[in-house]
């Protein structure tokens, strides 16, 4: 289960590691809207949403679905400029179609859902398959992509303004202190990268990250099968103080390929009793259910929804929810016609941080 990224033949100029406040101001985001899945920043973040103007507030819960359970290509950039107005420019620049085609990817809950073929702004049957898809996240998805395939220009406008409106409230603060880091961390890939080797620079990103032996692919370990091609674009990595533990990986078709990666801890967690570990290990001995947690990490998710995603039948889903339910890994709400399951990371995190951050990247 790996993401391939083919860099045969590319000039080592195209292999760039630098700094993106955009990136980091999403990263940012991604904990206000999930402090689970980084409990070193739960202080942050409860401090950050006690400041915030009501209406901000508002706004960020509007437009979660950019950066909750997966980061909105276009919020990630490949081409990283020193301010966030300037990456903001860029994303203004981005054609309708694969602003719109990003967003509703996000929206709908899964990065393996893709929008591919009619465009969902011209074409009904693929407008409809949208909204349903949007529909079963639940009302808000559905209300913001209803307002995003109805008038993209409006929704890209207030996504924005509420961007820009972050770097006054928390943004720039939280940004300077993070830029130290970012900056002492980008001094010692790009050494790597120009004094010793591209492999060693991967082996510094991660442990999840290494070059294939021939050199011609970096090697991604995720717990999905992709793969994409970096040809005549190149690949740019983007250190984060916020991201811990995820490893970001942009590959969709039609954007250039980035790994937001977290920079080194200073101090690494101590790991957790052995005994603790082997209470629900039994439960994780498949590789189907911990495809099946790794997509409920990115939020909950109904049954059927998880059967189309990793193209399994809905009993067998069911099978491998029950085992990892009775296991505590996971708890469910009906909302409606639809019952939800949604990943218990305090007991998932108490099996390692090393299981965490895998199901996690």
């Amino acid at each position: 289960m790996t993401l391939r990224i083919d860099i045969a033949g590319l000039p080592s100029g195209r292999l760039r590691f630098a700094a993106s406040p955009l990136a980091e101001l999403t990263a940012m985001l991604h904990v206000l809207a999930e402090p689970g899945h980084h409990p070193q920043f739960a202080g942050w973040a409860a401090d950050v949403w006690a400041g915030l103007p009501p209406e901000l507030a508002e706004r960020l819960r509007e437009a979660e679905f950019l950066w909750r359970s997966s980061r909105a290509d276009f919020l990630v950039p490949a081409r990283p400029r020193p301010t966030l107005a300037e990456e903001l420019d860029d994303v203004d620049r981005i054609d309708d179609e694969a602003y719109v085609t990003a967003a509703l990817t996000t929206t709908c809950g899964s990065n393996r859902v893709h929008f591919t073929g009619p465009s969902p702004l011209a074409d009904a049957t693929a407008r409809e398959r949208a909204l349903d898809l949007a529909q079963a996240r639940g009302v808000l998805q559905e209300a913001f992509a209803e307002r995003l395939l109805a008038d993209p220009a409006a929704v890209r406008a207030r996504v924005r303004d509420t961007l820009e409106q972050c770097a006054g409230a928390f943004f720039d603060t939280a940004w300077a202190g993070a830029a130290v880091r970012l900056a002492t961390d980008l001094r010692l890939k790009n050494d790597l990268l120009r004094h010793q080797s591209l492999g060693a620079a991967l082996a510094s990103v991660s442990g999840a990250v290494t070059l294939a032996l021939d050199g011609g692919c970096i090697i991604v370990d995720k717990l999905q099968d992709n793969a994409t091609a970096a040809h005549g674009t190149g690949v740019t990595f983007l250190p984060s103080v916020f991201g811990r533990p995820h490893l970001v990986a942009i590959h969709a078709p039609g954007w250039q390929p980035v790994l937001q990666y977290p920079v080194a801890e200073a101090n690494p967690s101590e790991p957790v009793p052995l005994e603790t570990v082997t209470l629900r290990l039994e439960a994780l001995a498949h590789p189907v259910r911990l495809r099946l947690l790794r997509t409920l990490a990115r939020g909950p998710h109904t049954t059927g929804e998880l059967a189309q995603a990793w193209e399994l039948t809905p009993p067998e889903v069911s099978r491998h929810l029950a085992v990892l339910r009775r296991a505590g890994l996971l708890t469910t709400r009906r909302q409606g016609r639809y019952v939800r399951y949604t990943l218990n990371l305090p007991d998932l995190a108490a099996l390692g941080a090393d299981l965490l951050a895998a199901v996690l990247r």
